[in-house]
């Protein structure tokens, strides 16, 4: 039997008989179900269903015979549930709660967004270990209402699961899933965390949202099935303990909410079943499609196809019927004197995140229909990048940036049945602003949602656990009369993945890197007193300007003092040389290709030329590629010194701007000595 819970807050228990879903129960519809887990008497068959709505949580038997409802003590909804026996594991966005034959046992508030929660096997361990995974890249273990301590893993940690479905045999196991889409094991023993093996995202798939253990290729060993948030379902079996290999992955048009290996379908066949943000349920069997046998066996096999599909193309027609029924009533309806335009509603699943490789953001919009067209709007200097996935048809329009600061405006109309749009853009540190997009489905009347996402001043740093402290710094210090929330607010506005919650204690310090250059930057600050490190003197220029205009907003007055390290300079040109040198050669391979080509088809073979220069045609189509895939690099580059220029220079008093012409000559010289020599004597 499978049991699903829906946006509508419908809990569907079926089976499947001859290849048709044959339901068992079905509830009302109510508040959506956040999540859904089988609970039940330690050591016995999991047979009862919970399901957490709002802040509510619901039991029922296996025929749908609601045995619990208990209304928690939380004033937000439930995002994370976890069951052990009779033990009750709940969170919300930073609170944890524990609840025991639901009364409240321990509590919790986490420093950053809890995406899920778990606890290790009691009949293994002896005791209750709870294990949170949080947006800032940390797994925190807990003992009672007390940290125990934090774990780090590569990326922030979307989901948890037991390694084996109980921990492996020290129960101490636990896999992770990370939004950046990779996969490790940890084992949480009393004292530490011990990392057992990791798998980075190479083929650049999406997040992870879910994880299960299941035995599907009848090995004896238990495979991982991982769904991804790209539709991507994966199964990595072990060919020994601490090595995960991918073996089958298979491809679904949206996301995967939810993945489970059993046996539905037909007795002695397993299958994984899959579903999907807009409501589909997909299994995977490990039944042969084709029958081995003579010509009977396939003729019973087609027949028996045969009915399947007529039956489903009857049901096809008749739902077309009815959709024309409705329509022709609404329209009716619409027209007569009394009409009422109901404005139809729908989700849109979206996620605005950080990519660390290329440095560029992702913009993901996933809809329950059908989506006709998405409008971008950015009010700050962007570029779209290409993304090989995305089918739809773009075109941009002219904008008048100077009235109304309007820099992009780009429309998206998307291939019939697109229910899943991913862009990519890039953005420059130091302009920040809104990026706007417009969704509209395809759904009668027209409607359009408009989401709304941040691109901060510090746009494309990222949380990192640790930084090189030996690195050359500037200083950047605040003094004034403002408190802990007021300048936690401000490191909000300018920096991404910062939790918007206060920290909890007297002060704080963060760590982040520039995922475009690899420089780096420590903040730490408490009431009255803030003070930034940075190797990268434009991001000290870019904080001291954010920065001071906050406080001018709210009439605080602030004592910024700066400290200059003159090495730094250099250092982040040393940084920046190999991209810049890189790029140029791209540039200038490039511009050869049609010069090459059009030799090429004159003289019929290119045996007479340089080796450098048949490589440039020989790898001609990968260059294009490189190039197209990243447009206007260099120019960031360009920008990022000459930025880098006038910086050093305006926290001396001196306006460089004059120089400017000069400097792009060095620069397209691609010497490092002069730019630095340059720099030194400008």
């Amino acid at each position: 039997k499978v049991v699903v819970g829906d946006q509508d807050g419908v809990i569907t228990c079926f089976g499947i008989k001859k290849g048709e879903a044959v339901p068992v129960f079905k509830t009302l519809p109510g508040q959506k179900i956040a999540r859904l887990e089988l609970g039940g008497a330690l050591n016995t068959p999991q047979e009862k269903i919970f399901v957490a709505t709002g802040s509510e949580v619901r039991g029922f038997t296996k025929r749908g015979k609601q045995f619990l409802s208990f209304e928690t003590n939380l004033t937000e909804s439930i995002k994370a549930m976890h069951i052990s026996g009779a033990d009750l594991f709940l969170c919300a966005s930073y609170i944890y709660n524990h609840y025991c034959d639901c009364k409240d046992q321990h509590y919790y508030l986490s420093g950053d967004k809890i995406n899920d929660v778990l606890c290790l096997p009691v009949d293994k361990v002896n005791c209750i270990t709870p294990v949170l995974a949080c947006q800032d890249r940390v797994l925190r273990v807990l003992q009672g209402s007390d940290l125990l301590y934090e774990a780090e893993v590569p990326g922030p940690p979307t989901v948890l699961a037991l390694n084996n479905g109980n921990g492996g045999d020290s129960g101490e196991e636990i896999v992770y899933g990370t939004s950046d889409g990779k996969l490790g094991l940890i084992q949480i023993n009393g004292s530490k965390p011990i990392p057992k093996w990791e798998i980075g995202n190479e083929k650049k798939r999406g997040g992870i949202l879910c994880i299960d253990s299941f035995d599907i290729l009848g090995d004896g060993v238990k495979e991982l099935l991982v769904g991804r948030d790209d539709g991507v379902l994966e199964i990595y079996n072990f060919e020994s303990a601490d090595d995960p290999a991918l073996r089958y992955d298979h491809a679904l048009s949206e996301s995967i909410a939810s993945i489970q290996g059993g046996c539905v379908g037909k007795d002695g066949y397993d299958e994984i079943l899959a579903s999907t943000y807009s409501g589909w349920l997909t299994g995977l069997t490990t039944e042969p499609v084709h029958r081995e046998g003579g010509s009977g066996e396939e003729l019973k096999l087609s027949q028996e196809m045969q009915s399947k599909i007529s039956s489903l193309r009857n049901e096809l027609e008749h739902l077309q019927i009815k959709v024309l029924q409705e329509r022709e009533k609404y329209q009716q309806s619409s027209q007569s004197s009394t009409a009422v335009s109901a404005v139809p509603a729908f989700s849109v699943n979206d996620k605005f995140t950080l990519n660390k490789d290329d440095a560029s953001y992702s913009l993901i919009l996933e809809v329950q229909t059908a989506i006709d067209n998405v409008l971008v709007q950015s009010d700050v200097p962007i570029d779209l990048l290409d993304v090989d996935k995305n089918s739809a048809v773009v075109s941009f329009s002219s904008c008048d940036s100077e009235p109304n600061s309007n820099f992009l405006l780009a429309t998206y109309r998307c291939q019939a049945n697109t229910t899943r749009l991913e862009l990519k853009v890039r953005s420059i540190e130091g302009q920040y602003g809104t990026l706007q997009a417009y969704v509209t489905p395809r759904i009668q009347p027209k409607t359009c949602q408009v989401h709304q996402y941040q691109i901060k001043p510090l746009s494309l740093h990222q949380r990192t656990h640790s930084i090189d402290h030996d690195r050359p710094m500037n200083a950047l210090t605040l003094k004034g009369q403002f408190s802990f929330a007021e300048i936690h607010s401000w490191v909000v506005f300018c920096l991404p993945e910062v939790p918007e919650k206060t920290p909890a204690g007297e002060s704080i310090t963060f760590y982040f890197q520039n995922t475009f250059l690899g420089t780096q930057l420590e903040s730490t600050y408490r009431k009255g007193e803030g003070c930034f490190k940075s190797d990268n003197i434009s991001t000290i220029s870019i904080l001291k300007d954010v920065l001071s205009k906050e406080a001018t907003k709210r009439k605080i007055n602030l004592n910024i003092s700066y400290d200059v390290n003159e090495e730094s300079v250099r250092h982040t040109l040393k940084l920046i040389h190999p991209k810049l040198e890189y790029q140029q050669l791209l540039a200038k391979k490039v511009h050869l290709i049609d010069a090459l080509r059009e030799l090429q088809v004159h003289e019929g073979n290119v045996d007479f030329l340089l080796p450098k220069y048949r490589s440039i045609l020989e790898e001609a189509d990968q260059l294009l590629e490189e190039y197209k895939r990243q447009p206007a690099h260099l120019e960031r580059l360009y920008g990022m010194i000459t930025d880098l220029f006038i910086d050093k220079f305006k926290f001396k008093g001196t306006n460089v701007k004059t120089k400017v012409p000069l400097l792009l000559e060095i620069l397209d010289g691609c010497d490092q000595d002069g730019l630095i020599a340059f720099f030194e004597t400008a």
